[in-house]
């Protein structure tokens, strides 16, 4: 009972809500400036190369047709989906568009593992039955246990991210852990040079423990699941600080990943606390409103004196 209750926690709607805005938008900036070449690889059918799981789903190679149609779908019934009007039934239409339009991004061999928890998030989403529609929907405390199986599938992608990552580490070096003490690093310095990483080669011994933070980082990263409040915080800060230094270093960037953390986020706490502090402001208003009339009469009083 309190493993099916630790996958479905019960949590606010407006959560889910602010993460359909958040990421809808983000994947179609993700189409232009990511992934971007899915549409010119309809262009040249001939190099396509279908990923296991295109072969498996019996998908067919792009064209100028299909891959333009893709694009059209995916813009329209994401700006649908980020609205929170018809969440569901645009989300079902994204979540098989946008893992088309991936596998044809990434049929050249080189799979960006950075989309993992961005593509589960898609096919989940559409699972939360909406309560409020539109604005209404970012300030609704209404509590769900599918909305919290979905954060949950997300917030375990993201960490998977990770995790697999350090697994795979290890098995190129032939399940032993020769990574961390590897030139790894300076190798791919030297193959994207930039003036903060040209820097650290003159110091080899920070590229080292930097790559020992890394992969240790890595291996722990389940344990951010299990964690909460201030130290959960502490643990996606190490991660975002992870991905600075490695945009800092190597111009690489996480961004499907990163905004993908906001699953960690309790959004649903933006609309009570800018109510309170408007209702606040509002407070302070009216009763300097009061007291300015019996200023003016005091000062009426005083100047007949």
């Amino acid at each position: 009972m309190k493993a099916i209750n630790w996958f479905t926690p019960a949590i606010a709607l407006a959560r889910i809500a602010w993460l359909r805005t958040v990421l809808y938008l983000f994947v179609i900036l993700d189409m232009h400036a990511f992934v971007r070449d899915t549409r010119d690889k309809g262009e040249h059918p001939g190099l396509y190369q279908p990923l296991l799981l295109a072969r498996l789903l019996d998908l067919p190679k792009p064209s100028v047709a299909n891959t333009t149609a893709l694009y059209i779908v995916l813009i329209v019934t994401c700006l649908i989906a980020a609205t929170n009007y018809f969440p569901r039934v645009a989300g079902w239409i994204v979540a098989p568009a946008f893992t088309w339009w991936v596998l044809i991004g990434m049929s050249d061999g080189k799979v960006d593992h950075d989309h993992l928890a961005l593509v589960i998030a898609l096919w989940v989403l559409p699972t939360v039955k909406a309560g409020s529609r539109g604005l209404a929907s970012y300030g609704d405390q209404t509590k769900s246990e599918a909305a919290g199986w979905a954060i949950r599938c997300v917030q375990i992608c993201v960490i998977a991210t990770y995790f697999l990552s350090a697994i795979a580490k290890l098995r190129s070096a032939g399940w032993a852990l020769t990574w961390p003490g590897s030139a790894i690093l300076t190798w791919a310095i030297v193959r994207r040079p930039h003036p903060v990483g040209e820097w650290l080669l003159h110091h080899p011994w920070m590229l080292h423990v930097m790559q020992w933070v890394g992969i240790i980082g890595e291996f722990l990263s389940p344990v951010i699941l299990w964690l909460k409040g201030r130290w959960q915080l502490l643990g996606a800060l190490f991660f975002l600080g992870f991905h600075a230094a490695n945009t800092a270093i190597l111009l690489i960037h996480f961004l499907p990943t990163v905004v993908c953390w906001l699953a960690f986020a309790p959004l649903e706490r933006i609309v009570p606390w800018y109510r309170s502090r408007r209702e606040a402001r509002s407070g302070s208003d009216t009763r300097k409103a009061e007291h300015e009339p019996e200023h003016g009469r005091q000062a009426e009083q005083q100047a007949g004196a």
